[in-house]
């Protein structure tokens, strides 16, 4: 059990570390502007929250795959991560990206764009403007949008058993080693790794509630 929650712990850490800059730029792009083809976009990042999970893990198998689409039957890429646990990582990261998306969006669309303008208005530059401003008062919900990511991460099951099997002490994760104890009458050990999952969840879900919901105290007027 330790080996399956320190792999998840590892897996669904590195995960979130790939995609939360790309993430969190989409998300403020997906805020501020206007462009053709935003829908779609947005239809896009959102995706593998509709779709089966397992029907996620096919296509980053049709992808990965030797004679995939980066496999000598597309780009010719040899990447050799099927069944390893950078297949785990990658299916992880797939995962969480919508939800890292949304809530990161949702983040930033509760910055006043006001004050962005305002600062604009005094010369700094859109750069310093996010680092200095949108950044810091979006980031609570950023924060909050990472731990729910982190915890889909965690939770992940169909995409990763997919693409990087339920090897022992390899690439079997905390859902893979309780469908596996499950399978074998095992009732003991799924219950355990059940507690397990769901106290790092309802943990992550406090977290990230809590988050959101602090507000800054507001100014005394003198």
């Amino acid at each position: 059990m330790s080996t399956a929650l320190w792999l998840t712990l590892q897996t669904s850490a590195l995960a979130v570390m790939l995609i939360v800059l790309p993430c969190v730029l989409l998300a403020y792009v997906l805020a501020r502007y206007q462009f053709h083809g935003k829908g779609i976009v947005s239809g896009l990042v959102g995706m593998p929250l509709v779709m089966p999970p397992t029907a996620v893990g096919y296509l980053l198998l049709r992808f990965l795959a030797d004679d995939g689409w980066l496999g000598s039957g597309g780009v010719d890429l040899d990447l050799d991560i099927l069944l390893t646990w950078r297949a785990t990582v990658v299916a992880c990261a797939v995962m969480a990206t919508p939800l890292l998306v949304r809530t990161a969006r949702v983040a930033f669309e509760g910055v006043d764009p006001r004050l962005e303008a305002m600062a604009h208005t005094l010369g700094i530059s859109r750069t310093r403007t996010f680092f200095r401003f949108t950044l810091p008062l979006a980031f609570r919900g950023l924060a909050a949008a990472v731990i729910l990511a982190f915890t889909r991460a965690i939770g992940e099951f169909g995409a990763t058993i997919t693409i990087a099997g339920n090897i022992p002490g390899k690439t079997q994760t905390l859902s893979t080693a309780i469908f596996t104890a499950q399978q074998v009458g095992n009732d003991a050990e799924a219950y355990a790794l059940l507690g397990v999952s769901l106290t790092v969840g309802f943990l992550a879900i406090l977290s990230s509630e809590w988050l959101v919901q602090q507000r800054p105290a507001p100014r005394r007027r003198s």
